[in-house]
C-alpha cells in the first residue's frame, strides 16, 4: 500500500435552513477547489439570532484532503 499525507483545513458553512445544509455547503464548496477530499468532520454548530429569531445556521467543518506538496 502506498503511503499518503493528508492536510486538514477548517471551513465554516452557512445556511438559512439547517445545520445539515450549512455543513454540506462547506464540503461541496471545498471540493470545487481541492483535489481528493476524503473526510469531513463537523466540529461545531452555532446559530445567528436576530430579534429573537434564528436567521442563520453555521457549521464549522474540518476538511481532510490528500496533500500533494507545493
Amino acid at each position: 500500500m502506498t503511503e499518503s499525507v493528508y492536510k486538514i483545513i477548517e471551513l465554516v458553512g452557512t445556511s438559512s435552513e439547517s445545520w445539515e445544509k450549512a455543513a454540506k455547503n462547506a464540503v461541496e464548496t471545498a471540493t470545487k477547489n481541492l483535489r481528493e477530499v476524503r473526510v469531513a468532520e463537523v466540529s461545531e454548530l452555532d446559530m445567528k439570532v436576530e430579534q429573537g429569531k434564528v436567521t442563520l445556521f453555521r457549521a464549522k467543518v474540518n476538511i481532510s484532503f490528500k496533500y500533494l506538496g507545493e
